[in-house]
């Protein structure tokens, strides 16, 4: 299996089969070894279960980040093209909201399956496309995977509520489909958010048009493959692509009732603006500034290791990368040790054997990230490790790469920190008490995550407790809640009522009818009419 067929693959998806390990391992030593070469071909659009080229005029570059070798274009797909995509799902869901929740349930089980065994080849897509090393890649797959096998429990998911409330009297409700939704995603998980979006929304009796990002459609378009083995009909999962004009679109399209986005927020307070604007259900999860917290009683090794795999990871791109330290009194200390061990991740293309973190995702981003170290720089830190103009090998001298980077002596009025960078760069604050800590991170505006390490059960309890930020760790540097619970974020880093995946986001994809009903046992053995107003409850 030579990695260019599987580029090709992902681009154009015909089949898909049960890869051995013996040629995953091969394809992926391919990759490391050599970047495909190949004349590249165009992303297609995905609808009413065919795979079909773009007719616009309008396209953009997708490059591998870390070389910057064209990997593919992908179309800003046509007015005509996005209104087949809505009118084809609208469509869909005249029939598939009928279906049973038996039946979805059973293709929910059969996509968990086929993507366990397709991880790897979604995998080497995202590491190509995005950066992600391959191993951190897998992980976003089964991040994603983990909402899938939860949305195979679907049956008791969707079930209502029940109460006699009167003499022959009841009161119900149940849950009914919205009809036709939209996912938008970003790049930075190009597996997982599609995943917390799609599944859910056609389990629970949906159809879907979805709008990955892109800057790397791959994954997205293997899924949608999948999907169509594991028996989603024909219509029922929509895939198109673009810019701003293809958002706009979802956002004013009345076919669609409800939005799912995660990304920046600019476009996150845009999408829900607009979309609830035009009437819309809107989910919108956004920026943040995820603070941890380090008390000096805490686990020395065991926070410095985990301070360095949330700041660093996945080159500092996820929305819950622990991008902010808080060093608590005497925790300040422990700074070097810190440095010492960030300045031994090894950052490579994304194949290589023990990749730490790989590129960032554009030249753009990289020089964003640069400008946002030197205006620490400027305002006052100290700059603990550099990881601009780091040196990397030959193949990847023209890579958007920046190593771990770590400011020092930050405070809340500096550029660094009232920005989210979403690069490999760790900004560090100090301060003198636990309730100082509080105080500073209950005043930014963002509340995606937060995290405290201790060996104290009392000040857990009191941090958890005063904190306000929606996602909490103890000792967990990330704490993306498990797809059983909910995706939590809170204040500045959400906009919607209703968060992703869990019971709320059951509660997002549907509507609650309530239903009450008079079944009088009289009328079982009397034909009296009762003419009376009642006067019993």
């Amino acid at each position: 299996m030579q990695f260019t067929r599987f580029a090709a693959a992902v681009r154009a998806p015909q089949s898909l089969s049960r890869t051995c390990l013996y040629a995953q391992k091969r394809c992926v030593a391919a990759a490391a070894a050599k970047p495909a070469t190949q004349k590249v071909g165009n992303t297609k659009l995905y609808v009413n279960g065919e795979f079909f080229e773009s007719q616009t005029d309008k396209w953009f570059e997708l490059r591998n980040p870390a070389t910057q070798e064209l990997v593919t274009m992908v179309p800003q797909a046509t007015p005509a093209e996005l209104e087949h995509a809505s009118r084809t799902a609208a469509e869909a869901f005249k029939t598939w909201r009928k279906s049973s929740v038996l039946a979805r349930q059973r293709i929910m089980l059969n996509l968990q399956l086929l993507v366990r065994d397709h991880m790897d080849e979604l995998a080497i897509s995202i590491t190509t496309e995005q950066g992600k090393t391959f191993a951190d890649a897998k992980g976003d797959v089964l991040r994603g995977l983990q909402v899938v096998e939860n949305a195979c429990g679907i049956p008791s998911l969707l079930m209502g509520e029940q109460l006699p409330v009167a003499t022959d009297m009841d009161t119900f409700t149940i849950r009914e489909p919205l009809g036709v939704v939209a996912g938008i995603a970003p790049f930075n998980f190009p597996a997982m958010i599609p995943l917390w979006m799609f599944p859910l929304a056609i389990a629970t009796g949906n159809t879907c048009v979805m709008k990955p990002s892109e800057r790397d459609p791959g994954a997205m378009m293997l899924l949608a493959k999948l999907a169509e083995q594991a028996g989603v009909p024909k219509g029922v999962l929509n895939v198109v692509h673009g810019g701003v004009d293809t958002v706009n679109f979802l956002c004013d399209d009345p076919a669609v009732k409800a939005i799912s986005f995660v990304g920046s927020d600019h476009a996150g307070k845009y999408i829900f603006a607009r979309g609830t604007a035009n009437g819309k259900r809107v989910q919108a999860n956004l920026g943040a500034k995820n603070h941890g917290v380090i008390m000096p009683d805490a686990n020395k090794n065991h926070t410095l290791n985990q301070l360095v795999g949330a700041a660093f990871g996945a080159a500092g791109q996820r929305c819950m990368a622990l991008s902010t330290a808080v060093f608590v009194g005497k925790a300040k200390d422990w700074l070097p040790e810190l440095v010492e061990r960030a300045a031994k991740l090894k950052v490579t293309g994304g194949f290589e054997k023990g990749a730490d973190l790989g590129p960032m995702i554009t030249s753009q981003a990289k020089e964003r990230c640069h400008q946002l170290i030197q205006s620490g720089v400027d305002e006052g830190a100290t700059l603990l490790l550099d990881g601009r103009n780091i040196k990397m090998a030959e193949k990847y001298k023209d890579g958007n790469f920046v190593g771990p980077t770590i400011l020092s002596g930050v405070t809340p009025s500096m550029k660094c920190y009232t920005e989210e960078i979403f690069g490999p760069v760790l900004v560090c604050l100090f301060a003198e008490t636990l309730d100082d800590a509080i105080k500073m991170v209950n005043s930014n505006p963002y509340g995606n995550g937060t995290a405290i390490f201790t060996n104290s059960g009392a000040i857990a309890r009191k941090f958890t407790e005063q904190i306000d930020v929606g996602q909490v760790g103890v000792n967990v540097p990330i704490p993306v809640p498990l797809p059983m619970f909910s995706f939590t974020g809170s204040r500045g880093s959400i906009q919607g009522d209703l968060n992703f995946y869990g019971k709320s986001g059951v509660q997002f994809y549907t509507s609650t009818k309530t239903i009450t009903q008079l079944w009088r046992h009289e009328d079982a053995t009397s034909s009296q009419a009762d003419v009376n107003m009642p006067t019993q409850h």
